[in-house]
């Protein structure tokens, strides 16, 4: 199956995860931008990955803008944030990117990646730094957000190649 993957990457955790599975299919693997100027008529499978901020999947209305277009491939869609695999509102955020309709025709994926404060621009660096610190200052903290606090409060990296495995598997279904 022709395939490509198609990225938009901020510091680095979802071209990791782009070039994984490219590399694991055989798939060309291109950023967004070049990704926009070239025809993808001839792929049977697309596979679009962005970065999670807040619940949302950074330039999904790209991706989204396309998939009537595409209706006769195979789509994925992976988002890498932040939060552990287990975190229970991952699912919940994942479908608020998409609607029902959108949902049928593609298949959503996360993978965990983390925070690389050094390679982040700015003013989202400084989002950040702020949401910890309102964090902080925010009276009887429940045990999720005391271990929200210690997770972003500085650069970690959750990834791994284990991740892609579910995507992996429904492609060769």
């Amino acid at each position: 199956m022709k395939t490509i993957v198609i990225y938009n990457s901020q510091t680095g955790f979802t071209k990791r995860y782009a070039e994984w599975i490219a590399e694991a299919t055989g798939a060309d693997c291109l950023e967004l931008s070049a990704a926009k100027k070239k025809d993808l008529a001839a792929y049977e499978a697309i596979i679009f990955g962005a970065w999670a901020c807040a619940g949302s999947i950074s330039k999904i209305s790209w991706f989204k803008g396309n998939i009537d277009k595409w209706a006769d491939k195979k789509l994925v869609a992976f988002c890498v944030g932040g939060s552990p695999i287990d975190n229970p509102e991952i699912d919940v955020a994942l479908k608020r990117n998409f609607n029902e309709s959108e949902q049928k025709k593609v298949k959503i994926f996360y993978c965990p990646g983390g925070f690389n404060y050094e390679k982040m621009p700015t003013p989202s660096k400084l989002m950040m730094k702020m949401f910890v610190k309102t964090l902080k200052a925010k009276k009887d903290k429940t045990e999720a957000e005391e271990i929200m606090i210690k997770m972003i409060s500085s650069s970690y990296d959750i990834s791994g190649k284990k991740y892609i495995e579910p995507i992996l598997q429904y492609l060769n279904k």
